[in-house]
């Protein structure tokens, strides 16, 4: 087990798990939360909770425990990847893929996957269910990943995702016929007050999220077009644009119980991923193919147009 020490040096008033999610990069708040639960965090020596407010002086240690062998099974299971080298893997994710362990999904996970390709060669940073995963998206999302092959990689990547300088742009088909040809949806996204599952657009208790999204084509009833992202919350294309009453189709969750067509979840394709490379400082772009089903649909959309 490693300590780290953090002391606050000016009146705070903020939550100690906020505080320490945006301080210990390439760890999340639920896993700073869980290590309080677990009594590994003190506020001058004793133990606190994750709804602490921080106040001038504080003196700060985190526990964080040694990373102990995972009790997840490699698989040989296909990988469609972008690009690969010693530091980082670019993988195109497939639709229904989720991607790291969790309860009722502990088999046929991108991270049962990536621990057959890569062996040891994995990130241990966000512990041991999600070793190399410095992000993630939705199971039914598609699209580029950036996996991590070694701590040095993730905490550096970690910190371009918290300064917002990852490009990430995707592409979806949402409901109904955009007004604009181009818009910005800024409005924060927190946990939903009544269905603990969902997000929602939360004044009060969320975290900024910023959304840009550009019409590519317009079908009438639906509009193709691409989103990027200034900040990468939960949900965060999925609540946005059900928010200006266009779901993305085929999202259940957020937008009309029915669908037209035969779809397996939310059209949404996270298409470009730009990274500085952790290692050579050169700036890299990826860009993800649309999956078949989406190119299916959009040629299905263009015929009856």
């Amino acid at each position: 087990m490693r300590l780290e020490e953090f002391q606050i040096e000016t009146e705070n008033g903020e939550r100690i798990d906020k505080y320490l999610s945006n301080e210990m990069s390439g760890f999340s708040r639920s896993y700073i939360q869980k290590l309080m639960k677990d009594g590994h965090v003190y506020v001058n020596g004793k133990a606190v909770k994750a709804n602490y407010k921080l106040a001038y002086d504080d003196m700060i240690t985190v526990e964080v425990p040694d990373l102990v062998e995972p009790d997840i099974v490699p698989e040989n299971i296909p990988l469609d990847i972008l690009y690969e080298d010693d530091d980082i893997l670019i993988v195109n994710k497939p639709k229904g893929m989720v991607v790291h362990p969790a309860a009722g999904h502990y088999s046929g996970t991108l991270v049962n996957a990536l621990m057959y390709h890569c062996g040891e060669s994995l990130s241990g940073i966000n512990g041991v269910m999600r070793p190399g995963i410095v992000h993630r998206i939705d199971m039914d999302t598609t699209g580029s990943l950036l996996v991590c092959k070694n701590d040095q990689a993730h905490q550096k990547l970690a910190e371009q995702l918290k300064v917002h300088s990852i490009k990430r742009v995707y592409h979806a088909i949402v409901c109904g016929n955009l007004k604009e040809d181009s818009g910005t949806i800024d409005a924060p996204i927190g946990r939903h007050p009544v269905d603990r599952k969902k997000m929602s657009i939360n004044y009060q208790n969320g975290r900024e999220a910023v959304t840009h999204y550009q019409v590519l084509e317009r079908f009438g009833d639906y509009t193709y077009i691409s989103c990027r992202l200034e900040t990468g919350r939960t949900h965060q294309i999925r609540v946005h644009m059900a928010s200006i009453r266009h779901p993305l189709l085929g999202d259940t969750v957020y937008g009309p119980q029915k669908c037209p067509f035969k779809l397996q979840g939310q059209t949404l394709h996270a298409k470009i991923l730009g990274i500085t490379h952790p290692t050579t400082g050169e700036y890299m772009e990826f860009d993800a193919p649309l999956p078949e089903y989406f190119e299916d649909l959009l040629g299905r959309m263009r015929q009856n147009r």
